[in-house]
């Protein structure tokens, strides 16, 4: 099933994963198919099914329906909200595992229904977005989405994503008790301590500090850390590891500027400095 096929201006060149979604939409190219085979064949080697609650947020009314069908019909309970200001009520009122946001909403648009989001509760946030330009695309991860997908879409593909946040929301293999200059990781409690005090991280962030804990002066190239955090390497986003290691060094670094503790290698990746 395409989800959101409505007229996109493409804004530059797409990410192999948006350009196969768009395929798709145009009566089945080749390439789409191709790539859905491979999310399928991955899709097909999880050990059980998972559910949750999931809250829509779309104000596009036939959109918002298709899209609760094809959840629904994963297993997943869908709540829905025509606007950000309503959305926040439903999550207030039940929050829930998982929030596909829109971020072209009347009134209080998707960037600032995010930032709300993140103020209370660090719920995996999906945003669902028609447009393709890196700026927007960054500056909702900035805002603190943990993935994206861009109009038009596979619902299978929708789905996937969603079973990998909550696989690695509820995944128990995390590293054992970690310090690195005055930072302390704690993963059985799932916080990070900085200088004694407690540092906000998303579930993302979070989980991404693990894994560069768990390899200290190991290079984890993008697309391992893709793999282990988002849990899919098929239809990533460099972008999406760049972002989210940006942010951490806010969280975590004496000087983001100049980092001491999260280093970039050239070419390579990223890795915790030992």
């Amino acid at each position: 099933m395409i989800i959101g096929s409505v007229p996109v201006v493409a804004a530059g060149a797409r990410t192999s994963a948006r350009a196969e979604a768009g395929g798709g939409a145009g009566g089945g190219a080749p390439g789409a198919e191709a790539g859905w085979g491979r999310r399928k064949r991955w899709a097909e080697q999880m050990d059980e099914h998972m559910s949750g609650r999931i809250l829509l947020v779309e104000d596009d009314e036939r959109i918002r329906m298709s899209m609760r069908l094809a959840l629904e019909g994963e297993g997943y309970e869908v709540d829905e909200a025509a606007s950000g200001e309503v959305a926040l009520g439903r999550f207030a009122d039940q929050p829930a595992d998982v929030v596909l946001l829109d971020l072209m909403l009347p009134g209080m648009d998707g960037f600032e229904c995010c930032r709300q989001l993140r103020r209370v509760s660090t719920v995996p946030v999906v945003m669902v977005t028609a447009r393709s330009d890196t700026h927007d695309v960054v500056a909702g991860l900035e805002a603190g989405a943990d993935d994206y997908v861009t109009k038009p879409f596979v619902a299978k593909e929708l789905s996937a994503r969603i079973r990998a946040l909550l696989r690695r929301v509820r995944a128990a293999d995390q590293p054992s008790l970690a310090r690195f200059g005055d930072v302390e990781v704690r993963p059985e409690e799932g916080t990070v301590l900085r200088d004694g005090e407690e540092v906000h991280c998303t579930r993302t962030e979070f989980r991404l500090l693990c894994e560069l804990v768990a390899n200290p002066g190991k290079v984890l190239s993008r697309e391992q850390l893709l793999d282990r955090v988002w849990g899919y390497d098929y239809f990533g986003d460099g972008r999406l590891v760049d972002v989210h290691i940006r942010r951490l060094r806010m969280k975590v670094e004496p000087d983001p500027a100049n980092p001491s503790h999260i280093l970039t290698v050239r070419g390579l990746g990223y890795k915790l400095g030992v």
